[in-house]
């Protein structure tokens, strides 16, 4: 059967039933993170103004705060990392069925590429401040010009990438670690009023006012996109996510070296407080990404899996779901809709847990009923008749 993919709007391939499952997984992740953003004071402005406070379980060992902590460190940065690498193996799926076609790359990729540009800018504008398709759109168009380069060029792009990336996050936390900490900083009491009282309209404005500062993280972690997109190209060239004993092989390594390495790093910088969160998030999250994929992969390789089919079905509808999850905690948190942000504010970090579990079923079941009728998401569809002279396929009888 054959589906558009997140990262191939308009492009049909057969579909690795591990690429689905991951990318499922992938998606729920990043609402693991995302959701502490929407239930915090100041919301999107709250990033950058220090209303995301993390909490601390060596100061305070009690079990709401471990259970915050362990929730936050299994998600921050790994599930997004997680996501740009299955973005960049969607990109090498489509060179190699545009190279069996014969056609020539990039072809109409670019327009694919700003059709996304654009769906990522309604979804910044609209929804959520904090969009990742708009960098996606735009490191695609670059990696997309290195498929038709050599091996040795991609390999030297790749690891240039990750070099200037890592200098980056070095210098940054060099200079948290050696500036005097000015202690917690209260969020913006505007910011604070806007999403908790204020219009839909005017939160939009917020936003557009505000977009050049809304829009650093794509900007500083540009080579980490970069590095990423190429090495999940290289990852599907390996075989990495067949069903083969060399794939599975693979897989093994990723676990072991992903994880043996990467949790342990990945706990000294939480424990080691704000001024490791740079390092963390944007330099230890994605060894720790490499091995999520090489667990969930020997997990299904060994095991039957409960709930893989559920992540499946997320996979399969990811543009939707990721579009659909974000806008569900608008509506349920900011004071446009239900408002929890600001009624349980102060009451503890499990609201916010359950949050993301019940947003989470709800976009399981929304997506495996969808699938039953229909081949694409809602979104998924509209990429593909916005971009293939072909037309879209027909409901399910």
């Amino acid at each position: 059967m054959a589906h558009t993919t997140l990262a191939a709007p308009g492009v049909t391939t057969t579909r690795l039933p591990l690429l689905d499952v991951l990318r499922g997984a992938a998606i729920l992740g990043t609402l693991m993170t995302n959701v502490w953003i929407f239930a915090s004071p100041g919301s999107e402005w709250g990033v950058l103004d220090g209303g995301l406070h993390a909490p601390d379980p060596l100061a305070d060992p009690s079990a709401a705060t471990i259970a915050e902590s362990v929730f936050r460190f299994l998600a921050d940065g790994k599930f997004l990392s997680l996501l740009t690498i299955l973005f960049g193996v969607g990109l090498a799926i489509q060179y190699d069925s545009a190279a069996r076609r014969g056609e020539r790359w990039p072809g109409r990729y670019p327009r694919r590429a700003a059709f996304l540009f654009l769906e990522g800018t309604v979804h910044f504008v609209l929804v959520f401040a904090w969009d990742v398709l708009m960098g996606y759109a735009v490191t695609a168009l670059l990696v997309a010009r290195l498929l038709s380069r050599s091996e040795k060029v991609r390999r030297a792009a790749m690891w240039t990438a990750a070099g200037l990336h890592l200098a980056l996050i070095g210098l940054v936390t060099l200079g948290d670690l050696t500036t005097a900490d000015p202690g917690p900083r209260a969020p913006d009491p505007a910011a604070v009023e806007l999403y908790a009282r204020g219009g839909y309209l005017d939160q939009i404005s917020f936003r557009l006012d505000h977009a050049l500062a809304l829009r650093v993280e794509p900007v500083f972690s540009f080579g980490l996109l970069v590095f990423l997109f190429l090495l999940g190209v290289r990852l599907h060239r390996a075989g990495a996510f067949g069903a083969s004993p060399h794939g599975r092989r693979i897989r093994v390594r990723m676990a072991g070296w992903g994880l043996g390495l990467g949790l342990p790093l990945g706990a000294a910088a939480a424990l080691g407080g704000p001024d490791l969160f740079v390092l963390g998030r944007y330099g230890i999250a994605p060894l720790i990404a490499v091995g999520y994929i090489g667990l969930i992969g020997c997990a299904l390789d060994r095991f039957r899996v409960p709930g893989a089919g559920a992540l499946g079905s997320v996979g399969r509808t990811a543009l939707s779901c990721y579009v659909g999850q974000n806008l569900l905690c608008m509506l349920l948190c900011y004071g446009i809709g239900l408002g929890l942000a600001d009624r349980l504010a102060g009451s503890g970090p499990w609201w916010v847990m359950g949050l993301w579990a019940g947003v989470s079923l709800v976009l399981v079941a929304a997506s495996r009923l969808w699938l039953r009728r229909f081949d694409r998401g809602p979104l998924e569809a509209v990429q593909h008749r916005a971009l293939s002279s072909r037309p879209s396929p027909a409901p399910r009888p």
